[in-house]
């Protein structure tokens, strides 16, 4: 893999959402973020212990292992703080290096920001004051909302010192990642990182979301991708 290619690679979540998952296919895709070296392999949190123990189990070097990203309150982003917060526990007892959490949409909408910053800030506590600090990025849902919206989601994230800003969870019916929305979360948000998710499945669209924004890529199609990018280098 040359170093065009890695960079590429590094930069996957490789993820594995629907809710008829089975632990075979948690296992292949964990098996694939190793062999590609991926950036993350993102599950639901029933499997997080299950990618915990096959990368740790397959893992011949020391030098890379792929982040375990678990989703918590996914994908409504409806659920108590206090659920949040034992979630984001579980899921870093289980062996989640990183969280993505949805924010509430409802709140987001009408701008009761203060509730959306306690819902965030319930789980960037947890996940930050674990003995390794474990990362989180925020899902907006950015194709449900308009521009104002996002922007306020934004201001949220950095109030309660998110890691990232996170496009979509890829279930809404409104759609997944555009370029604009990754463009518009990169301008508001920077320092803070964006990760772009929901319909990224070829090598031409995942460029164009780094290219407007994206540090992260958050798609199932990471193997097709990678499969891509290496034809281009023959």
């Amino acid at each position: 893999m040359n170093q065009m290619t890695q960079s590429l690679a590094s930069a996957i979540d490789h993820t594995l959402l629907k809710p008829e998952a089975t632990p075979d296919q948690i296992d292949l895709l964990c098996e694939q973020a190793i062999q590609y070296r991926f950036a993350a392999v993102c599950v639901n949190p029933i499997f997080v212990a299950r990618a915990a123990n096959v990368i740790q189990s397959s893992i011949c070097d020391h030098d890379y292992k792929p982040a375990i990203a678990c989703v918590i309150g996914f994908p409504l982003g409806a659920s108590h703080k206090k659920i949040l917060a034992d979630e984001v526990r579980q899921a870093i007892d289980d062996g989640a290096t990183e969280v993505d959490m949805v924010a509430p949409l409802g709140w987001l909408k009408v701008g009761e920001l203060a509730q959306v910053r306690g819902q965030i800030e319930a789980v960037t506590y947890a996940a930050h004051q674990a003995s390794s600090p474990v990362i989180v990025k925020v899902i907006l849902e950015t194709a449900a909302l308009t521009d104002e919206q996002i922007i306020w989601g934004c201001r949220c994230c950095a109030e309660a010192e998110a890691d990232f800003v996170k496009t979509s969870t890829g279930f809404h019916p409104a759609g997944g990642a555009t370029l604009e929305h990754v463009s518009l979360l990169h301008r508001h948000v920077s320092p803070i990182k964006v990760k772009a998710a929901g319909g990224i499945r070829t090598l031409a669209h995942m460029r164009a979301m780094i290219d407007a924004g994206a540090s992260r890529i958050g798609t199932s199609a990471g193997v097709s991708i990678m499969i891509e990018a290496a034809g281009e280098n023959r």
